[in-house]
């Protein structure tokens, strides 16, 4: 049994519905995340009323629907009683309570009819307007005034009492029972103007109700006088802009900020405007810079308000300005190595996308931070310098680039921050140069695994020198024919290809594409997409920066590869002089594609290019020949040069071997190089990875004071040592190998191994075999003593 009173009932009731007219005014969002719960289909321009049948099952529906009709039939006759005296007292002229109270009252039996359901909304509505076109031919002035406020108080009441959402229906009652009361001319235009002004700002927003407003002004004017006509443009504009809620929110704010100090800000994010007004339509000032500066002493409340701002109001704005000042503070506070590590961590609770001002910005601040930790994890202070390289060179990109930004806040806020970065680093840098000097082991400069990049691998990528000076020269024909770059897994094809820029001609402009990554994508749009973002990173990570610029979205999404060649055609008049040489790395991916989305688009994006684009030059990059594809390829690449990548000329490998690197002291004896040079066949990747493991065997001996660190060489006993470690590191290479072959490649491998003479019936497998350099043309040896170890050890582990 419940213990509440009737009163305690009454009062609670009262204060749901003042929470509610709260609400509808200044908490539109609070609202509809409220109305949702109530119904999932319900929205505050909804008549509640509409969804009778449901109130005996949703009794939170059919209270809601309640306190609407009170809100609409009451507030306005409560708003009339406090405005009039005011009116008054300010104006010195007389409220007209008889033509103002007869609307209401009209207003108040509209709104009864109106209840009853729509059935008889029509007929009521032509009655009152009948009512009034007979009063207007046979009664006076007055008489008509009466009738008028009375007619267009039924029809007003029922035809938009909640037709248009609770928030209308009590706007469109307060405006026009304030203005009937009001004396005819300028006043009665300014007060009607203002209710209607925030009546329509809610119910229609607020471009609409701008336009709205222009065209009432411009229509009073010529039909009543300019006078007139501005007052009631003016009036219903600065209504629906919100304008008499701004001023004192604007007051309030300014008062928060000028009376609180930066130590005391985090206290008043709680009493920012938004927190009460969550539809603040003009600017107000100071609030980023206040979340800002209450960032430094409670990242979780500034943090909270942030998300507040985001998710319940429409400050989005701000909120994007408060990050994006949080994100420049935090940067620009990094005074050390590890700081910039951290950044990443930092700033994670950022959302995705970003704001727009640090959509490009922040991610590479984040990349530059990452790099800074991997060179951080390396294993040598050599190792740590070269990393380096990487970061240090992306902030001297990224400094030019904000200096040619137009946003200025963006510029001076983000450059200072990548200069204090730079700073750091090149410090840092000289530090692990020095420390690097005087260390006592070998500096491990071989890189096996990875391509080379040619900002920290520097000069160790060795030849090629035939490779560049034939891709030049085919670029540059008259016809440039499609190129297809092809070899083994791991000969270095994608490193010659970071490396092409370095080689070639100024004009000649090579953009690498990896189409492993774009290959992921699943539909047709995001290839597309993937294509146009690794081609905008390509041009600007080349050593003479070009800046591309976006495709256009809407047309990408529509219809991509449409989108994508008009794009690549505007590239082109707009680089007048330049030849782009577009590189395709793993092409072959590109079948997974087709199949996926069952579409050879992407194909016919190709062969488009290639007949209509001629200033742009395909390069396709992989393992296999263009005889080991699916027989539709045939059809698209038309007029193909093949450029084979094979092992290292033995004067490239030995050059690798003993000056990877500028100023590498000699740390083998020549029957060392000699045995390297047999046991890798001078395979690139296999020597890089043998290197690097005789100089972790030297440094492990020094380490141990086994060997004197100023005399300590490699020998051909120590080549031997590491191979059993080079099996086992370089395991992924040499299986991914033996997995590519079918099963008579195998089984003649296996045979070879066991001592049998191949026979004629072998002279086919041979013959592949040796295109894929693992046998000899005599078919009785292996070409790489490595991979006939590998097998060796796989098969008797079989």
């Amino acid at each position: 049994m419940s213990n509440k009173s009737p009163t305690s009932g009454f009062w609670n009731y009262v204060a749901e519905c003042l929470r509610l007219l709260y609400w509808i005014y200044f908490k539109p969002f609070t609202f509809e995340h409220w109305l949702r719960d109530i119904h999932p289909e319900l929205k505050p321009r909804d008549n509640p009323f509409d969804k009778r049948a449901e109130f005996r099952t949703n009794p939170r529906l059919r209270r809601y629907a309640g306190q609407v009709w009170w809100l609409t039939a009451v507030v306005p006759m409560v708003t009339v009683l406090l405005v009039a005296p005011v009116y008054t007292l300010v104006s010195g002229e007389s409220f007209n309570w008889f033509k103002s109270c007869g609307f209401l009252m009209a207003w108040f039996i509209g709104r009864l009819l109106d209840r009853g359901g729509n059935k008889n909304r029509l007929v009521i509505i032509l009655v009152a307007v009948l009512t009034l076109f007979l009063t207007a031919i046979f009664l006076s002035d007055v008489a008509l005034g009466v009738a008028l406020g009375v007619a267009f108080g039924v029809v007003f009441g029922v035809a938009f009492g909640v037709a248009l959402g609770v928030a209308f229906g009590v706007a469109v009652g307060v405006a026009v029972g304030v203005a009937g009361g009001v004396a005819v001319g300028v006043a009665f235009d300014v007060a009607f103007g203002v209710a209607f002004g925030v009546a329509f700002g809610m119910a229609f927003g607020v471009a609409l109700s701008v336009a709205l407003g222009v065209a009432g002004g411009v229509a009073v004017g010529v039909a009543f006088g300019v006078a007139r006509g501005v007052a009631v443009g003016v009036a219903f504009i600065l209504g629906v802009l919100r304008v008499y809620f701004w001023l004192p929110e604007l007051l309030w704010i300014l008062t928060l900020f000028l009376l609180s100090r930066n130590e005391k800000r985090v206290n008043c994010l709680q009493y920012l405007p938004p927190r009460f007004d969550e539809l603040i339509i003009l600017p107000l000032p100071f609030m980023d810079v206040m979340i800002v500066e209450a960032y430094r002493k409670n990242p979780i409340a500034a943090r909270e308000t942030i998300n507040y701002l985001i998710s319940s109001t429409n400050q989005q704005k701000v909120a994007a300005q408060a990050i994006s000042g949080i994100a420049g503070d935090i940067l620009n506070r990094c005074q050390r190595l590890s700081d910039i590590v951290e950044i990443a961590n930092q700033l994670a609770w950022i959302p995705s996308p970003a704001p727009k001002e640090l959509g490009a910005v922040l991610p590479q601040f984040l990349d530059i931070s990452q790099n800074v930790r991997a060179s951080e994890e390396a294993t040598s202070p050599y190792r740590k310098y070269e990393l380096l390289n990487i970061p240090i060179n992306a902030l001297r990109q990224l400094r030019q680039s904000l200096a040619l930004t137009k946003n200025a806040r963006v510029a001076v806020s983000f450059g200072n921050a990548a200069q204090s970065w730079l700073t750091i680093l090149e410090t840092a840098q000289r530090t692990l140069e020095e420390q690097a000097q005087q260390s006592k082991e070998i500096r491990q400069v071989y890189i096996a695994g990875n391509s080379l990049d040619p900002e920290t691998a520097k000069n160790r990528f060795k030849g090629r020198i035939d490779i560049f000076r034939e891709i030049e020269s085919l670029a540059l024909s008259e016809q440039p024919p499609v190129l297809l770059l092809y070899g083994g897994r791991r000969t270095g094809k994608t490193s010659a290809l970071k490396y092409l820029p370095y080689r070639i001609q100024a004009n000649i402009v090579p953009l690498l594409v990896d189409l492993q990554g774009a290959a992921a994508a699943t539909t047709l749009k995001g290839l597309a997409e993937n294509l146009a973002q690794q081609i905008i990173e390509a041009a600007r990570r080349l050593p003479r920066t070009v800046y591309l610029p976006n495709p256009d979205a809407k047309k990408l999404a529509e219809d991509p590869f449409p989108a994508l060649q008009t794009w690549l055609a505007e590239i082109e008049r707009s680089n007048s002089g330049k030849q782009f040489l577009l590189c395709l790395d793993e092409y072959e991916r590109l079948g997974e594609v087709v199949k996926a989305t069952s579409s050879r688009a992407p194909l016919n994006f190709i062969r488009n290019l290639l007949q209509h684009q001629r200033k742009w030059i395909l390069l396709f990059s992989g393992s296999q020949e263009l005889s080991e594809l699916d027989d539709y390829w045939s059809d698209y690449l038309i007029n193909t040069s093949a450029l084979r990548m094979t092992y290292l000329q033995e004067s490239e490998a030995r050059d690798l071997i003993q000056q990877p690197v500028e100023n590498f002291s000699n740390i083998y004896e020549p029957t060392a190089v000699d045995e390297i040079i047999q046991v890798t066949r001078c395979q690139p990747y296999l020597v890089q990875l043998v290197c690097y493991e005789v100089v972790e065997l030297l440094n492990r001996d020094i380490r141990r004071n086994r060997r004197e660190a100023d005399t300590a060489i490699a020998t051909a006993q120590d080549v031997q040592e590491v191979i059993p470690v080079v099996l086992e590191r370089g395991d992924q290479y040499f299986r991914e190998l033996w997995k590519s072959l079918t099963d008579s490649d195998r089984s003649l491998l296996r045979r070879i191994i066991y001592g049998e003479t191949p026979t004629q019936q072998d002279k086919g497998v041979i013959r592949k075999l040796t295109r894929k350099e693992i046998l000899t043309p005599e078919g009785n040896a292996f070409q790489v003593p490595l991979v006939q170890k590998y097998i060796e050890q796989l098969l008797e582990e079989e």
